[in-house]
């Protein structure tokens, strides 16, 4: 790609930036656009300001919502919308603090160290590959430059993945500590439950297991039951009241028309009206027949939510294993209710590995057909060679400028169009993979697209360019495709100069322009929905489709960091832009539908680190390319630290976010103890603790005063009928005051979660 291509790419990307950006401005100001662009607010009922209708301000675009992303705090975040989508914001943050020293190292170090390879000014100035370390001469000494930056940046990288790491485990913790409506805290998710030989049900089985095997922290069950059967008749059941009310409200506007006329009224209305309203009242007498206990039996699933009376004895329950058979009650941690995938409790959790093999064989299959388009888009950006293998191509050089624009902008416009269907489709193959919790489906999708998106666009673009560049040579001269090989995939970074352009100019504009949403919205005003009211666009944070995306983005400038520096200032606009819009989004558009308090961090620090890793293994092969093996054996120990501190990071922060706490569960009532100091609860626990402290020391006390008056062998000797007595008082004395309390153990979640 010449330059001159790149600076097509970067002209339209940037227009078209500028002009997106423009008309979100003015389209967010026009109240008939707050269902789009605050759907958000608009669902929590918060009061919109716009300007009076006939202003020129209201259509004139501004920039007024870019400061104040800028002043939004990361706690107001966290309060508004959960730690989750604080850790798409820190995803931005973290690319802005790693890349902005990086492109300072790169324009001040090894740009000129790059340019002035060959010791003196390259033949071909106007090339990409005279600011690349494809421009430094085999053997130079020059290389050490670059052998140093890479360990800076390698260290400064790990240090703020540990930063970043430790600091969102402290968030989570506090995030855990002060939610206390969450009934999943409670709740226990069991699946694979035997029936119960008596009754020939699984709930009496549930019942009795959890009695005798967790007798103290037990409180109560939920079986789950197969309710396909029902779902057409509540489909009919809504549709049926829609009609209702869109009939009712017709008439009433009808007969408001008729009386202003003074014309004859019509029954045909309340003829339908009544109809309806028969029909419904059958399909509710259907649906609870169907609801009643003797039917309900017959759909019982083996899955079941067990409630304890305590965090820590649902966590003790969640994390450990209740059967020798590993397949027979197994327990997980229950997810929120509106987090529950609930057609999935109804696959046997037996079969659940063969769904997880059959998702993996689709992504697999999906991935080798995914090649295509790829070689594809190589294929129109390695025009120069593309002509030689299809003459009629040269065509497009009779239109002046015309190349420069199919070579620099199309193949990524091409590319990243086709990568926008991936993450749903991947999130469609998650889905039937079994999981009971749309996070956990979400967090699948994530590492599936992640790793799509490196084995295609990535390598498979490094590969299709080399190959289409160097294939003849390469036949001709075997010996020399390593070299060929290293020379292509520095060569290869101006393609993805025009991807980051393209995803981060042009992608994230259309992201907050919602084009779809408004064409959608438009055609329902002007049809069917023509003068109802309209109800806002909610949605989720599409976490599985933005985590991969930025992740890419980040790898890919990691392993070109030393490549190719002049990359790095677009990976600085690429992030700082996001963060923007991002900021945006999330307060005023996407809804909240769960909360896993951090759990996707792990994910973003694994695919951090897997870049990492890419730049120092692609580093060791350049310096070998370049006849400077030492610098590649140099390389070998940080590679090692490297995966050292994978494995540290494993073990020290990973572990908390996949189990819950005990420690933390205990500060938790704690918490509560010290917060709600007057509360009922609290007092009586307090009390009890007093008392039973106090029946403890009297027993001690007792025997050494016996001790002391030197009684008789034998008066004495009937401390342990003393002790018996002062245990079945205590126990007498226990038992009175757990009933008072209302609760066998601590039970702190009947009380707490209303509060």
């Amino acid at each position: 790609m010449n330059p001159q291509s790149l600076l097509a790419s970067a002209s339209i990307n940037i227009g078209l930036a500028l002009v997106v950006l423009s008309l979100f401005s003015v389209f967010k100001k026009q109240p008939s656009n707050a269902p789009v662009y605050y759907a958000r607010r608009l669902a929590k009922r918060h009061h919109i300001p716009f300007d009076p209708p006939l202003t020129l301000r209201r259509f004139l675009p501004s920039v007024s919502w870019i400061p104040r992303a800028f002043r939004v705090t990361e706690d107001e975040i966290v309060q508004s919308s959960g730690l989750d989508a604080l850790i798409i914001i820190r995803l931005f943050k973290f690319g802005i603090k790693f890349f902005l020293p990086c492109t300072l190292i790169g324009l001040v170090i090894l740009l000129p160290v790059n340019y002035n390879g060959q010791d003196g000014p390259p033949v071909d100035y106007l090339s990409m590959d005279s600011l690349a370390i494809s421009n430094i001469r085999k053997g130079s000494d020059r290389l050490w430059v670059h052998f140093t930056c890479l360990w800076l940046m390698s260290f400064y990288g790990l240090y703020l993945l540990y930063k970043e790491y430790k600091e969102i485990l402290g968030k989570r913790i506090h995030q855990l500590q002060i939610i206390r409506h969450r009934p999943d805290q409670f709740t226990v998710l069991v699946r694979g439950i035997p029936l119960c030989t008596g009754h020939k049900a699984r709930g009496c089985s549930v019942d009795h297991f959890f009695s005798k095997h967790h007798p103290y922290s037990y409180h109560s069950y939920q079986m789950m039951f197969n309710g396909s059967y029902l779902e057409d008749l509540l489909d009919q059941a809504k549709s049926t009241a829609r009609k209702i009310e869109d009939l009712r409200k017709r008439s009433s506007v009808e007969k408001h028309n008729r009386e202003f006329l003074l014309l004859c009224t019509n029954g045909e209305d309340s003829a339908k009206i009544t109809l309806l309203e028969e029909k419904l009242q059958e399909l509710s007498h259907r649906i609870h027949q169907l609801q009643c206990e003797d039917m309900l039996q017959d759909k019982e699933l083996p899955v079941a939510f067990v409630i304890f009376k305590s965090r820590w004895g649902a966590a003790l329950a969640a994390q450990s294993q209740q059967h020798s058979h590993p397949l027979l009650w197994t327990t997980e941690v229950a997810p929120e209710p509106r987090d529950v995938s609930w057609k999935n409790l109804a696959i046997p959790n037996r079969v659940l590995p063969l769904y997880k093999i059959g998702v993996i064989l689709a992504a697999t299959l999906l991935t080798i057909f995914f090649a295509v388009p790829v070689t594809a888009v190589q294929g129109i950006a390695r025009f120069e060679k593309l002509k030689k293998w299809f003459p009629p191509a040269m065509a497009v050089q009779l239109i002046p400028g015309l190349s420069s624009i199919v070579t620099g902008y199309l193949p990524s416009v091409i590319l990243n169009g086709f990568i926008y269907v991936i993450p749903f489709a991947m999130l469609g193959m998650a889905k039937l993979a079994g999981y009971v919790s749309k996070s956990k489906e979400e967090l699948k999708a994530c590492d599936m697209v992640f790793y799509f998106l490196v084995g295609n666009v990535f390598f498979l673009s490094l590969v299709s360019g080399s190959l289409l560049d160097e294939i003849g040579e390469s036949v001709t001269h075997p010996k020399n495709f390593p070299s060929h090989l290293a020379r292509a995939v520095s060569a290869q970074g101006d393609f993805f100069i025009t991807y980051i352009l393209t995803d981060g100019l042009s992608g994230f504009s259309l992201e907050i322009l919602q084009p779809g949403l408004l064409l959608w919205d438009l055609i329902k005003s002007l049809t069917y929905r023509r003068g109802k009211e309209k109800k806002p666009y909610l949605y989720s944070l599409p976490y599985f489709r933005v985590i991969p995306v930025v992740s890419l983005a980040m790898l890919i400038g990691m392993v070109y960091a030393l490549v190719a520096p002049l990359l790095l200032p677009f990976l600085i606009c690429y992030f700082c832009l996001g963060y923007v819009v991002y900021i945006n989004q999330i307060a005023d558009v996407y809804e909240v539908t769960y909360e896993t308090c951090g759990k996707y961090w792990p994910y973003i620090h694994h695919y951090i680190l897997v870049a990492i890793i890419l730049m120092q293994v692609t580093m060791i092969g350049l310096f070998g390319l370049k006849s400077k093996p030492a610098a590649s054996i140099c390389t070998v120990p940080l590679l090692l630290f490297s995966l050292l501190f994978n494995g540290y990071c494993k073990l020290r922060f990973y572990p908390t976010f996949r189990n819950y706490s005990i420690q933390v569960f205990m500060q938790l009532r704690c918490y509560y103890f010290t917060c709600y100091p007057r509360h009922p609860y609290v007092l009586n626990m307090n009390f009890l603790d007093v008392c039973v402290s106090f029946t403890n020391w009297l027993y001690p006390v007792v025997c050494s005063l016996f001790r002391h008056w030197r009684l008789p062998m034998f008066t004495w000797s009937f401390s342990p009928i003393l002790f018996v007595c002062y245990s079945l008082t205590g126990n007498a004395f226990r038992f009175w005051m757990f009933v008072k309390v209302g609760t066998w153990t601590e039970n702190e979640g009947q009380y707490f979660t209303n509060e």
